[in-house]
């Protein structure tokens, strides 16, 4: 309400600069959100924040003092844990059963995703479903046949066999998660480039893939998480030593000296195994916001 200044009378004029009550309810969901975010940070942070310190600790000073700084900062934790416990090479094939499994379901998901979205035939919606039937299938039902699979196949406890039962897994949450991009992209544009003499393998791979730049960033990322962190099918399908991806490595490391386990350099391996991660996450990050905008421009 308004107050005239000669008079003092308040009159029933209301007050301009006066917050509306949809103004006051934005105010309090704001305020309520961002504490809530930044108690969830706190929550993730500070965990990650003492692995870090912990890891440039010898096991005495972590049992000693866990929430102090370290007395010393040595890097012998972490030559410890490359050399010593053999994380160079676990990570090492991490990085080739990742890699090759992502490039390789990327690839085949893609192309199955935009072919069920933009050439219908008979059966083809039965297709789909039955791809997305495998999202339905637990993987600890899948793991006896699987491992007979791979005996008789040859490929039982090496990476390739690791490689094709990485790809079989991702395969239909990436069809899933691609079809609806190119379902939803123009066809105008795929045929402007038919017109202008592109084959269908040149039109997917030059025009409709890189429009679907959004989805496919996202999915990778997805990809990339739940393979770099898978451990049950590693364990049940490659028990050669040498073969051990980083899961392996580290359920190795943590429990083959029993108590006497250095934990300075089991906190450096976490670190180790943490950061291709977070560098991944962060690459893919800023791809995925380079592509939304682009997506918005056009």
């Amino acid at each position: 309400m308004a107050t005239d200044i000669d008079t003092g009378v308040t009159t029933g004029t209301p007050d301009r600069d006066a917050p509306s009550p949809k103004a006051k309810g934005d105010r309090k969901v704001t305020v309520v959100s961002h504490v809530v975010l930044t108690i969830w940070t706190i929550i993730v942070v500070l965990p990650l924040l003492w692995v870090f310190l912990s890891s440039w600790k010898t096991t005495g000073e972590i049992f000693q003092s866990p929430l102090s700084l370290p007395q010393s900062w040595s890097f012998d934790n972490y030559i410890g844990a490359w050399t010593d416990s053999h994380i160079g090479r676990y990570m090492l094939n991490s990085v080739i059963v990742v890699t090759v499994s992502l490039v390789l379901v990327m690839i085949l998901g893609s192309m199955a995703a935009y072919s069920l979205a933009r050439y219908p035939f008979p059966g083809s919606g039965l297709v789909y479903y039955l791809i997305l039937a495998g999202l339905t299938f637990p993987v600890f039902l899948a793991i006896v046949p699987l491992f007979f699979v791979l005996k008789n196949t040859g490929l039982l406890n090496t990476l390739p066999g690791l490689i094709a039962t990485y790809v079989a897994f991702a395969f239909p949450f990436t069809v899933f998660f691609l079809f609806p991009f190119f379902r939803g992209l123009p066809h105008e544009i795929a045929e402007a480039a038919e017109l202008d003499g592109a084959g269908e393998w040149r039109t997917f791979f030059q025009v409709m893939l890189p429009m679907a730049r959004p989805g496919i960033v996202a999915i990778s990322i997805f990809n990339f998480l739940g393979m770099w962190n898978q451990f049950l099918l590693p364990v049940a399908l490659n028990t050669t030593e040498d073969n051990y991806v980083l899961s392996q490595g580290m359920a190795r490391f943590a429990s083959q000296a029993g108590y006497a386990v250095d934990f300075g350099q089991l906190f450096a391996a976490v670190v180790i195994t943490i950061v291709p991660v977070l560098a991944v996450y962060i690459f893919s990050q800023r791809q995925l916001q380079g592509s939304l905008s682009q997506g918005t421009l056009k």
